[in-house]
């Protein structure tokens, strides 16, 4: 599985930028396909997720902000960051698990001005 990463950028606090992952293969096929972050000086934390049931789920700090999506005839999941803050400032990366295989694509710098 290769996982392609866009759509960060620079935006300012209360913004809000749309990050896609376009897979390889198909999207149904995978367990779960997501998007994990890691700022400077910070371990990488998974931000938000979808299963291959569409159950999704979003770390505490994200909640109401940010929405995980998927299209699985593009093979692409999408990400809604809205109401960005300064702390959101970070490398997505695309990630995704199928059996018991972890798949990773290039990171994507999101950075929030304040």
């Amino acid at each position: 599985v290769q996982l392609q990463a866009s759509g960060g950028g620079l935006v300012q606090a209360g913004g809000s930028l749309r990050l896609s992952c376009s897979a390889s293969g198909s999207t149904i096929s995978l367990n779960a396909i997501g998007w994990y972050r890691q700022a400077p000086g910070k371990q990488r934390e998974l931000v938000a997720a979808i299963d291959n049931g569409g159950t999704t789920k979003y770390t505490d700090s994200v909640k109401d902000r940010f929405t995980i999506s998927r299209d699985n005839a593009k093979n692409t999941v999408y990400l809604q960051l809205n109401s960005l803050k300064p702390e959101d400032t970070a490398v997505y990366y695309c990630w995704a698990i199928k059996l018991t295989n972890n798949y990773w694509g290039q990171g994507t710098q999101v950075t929030v001005s304040s």
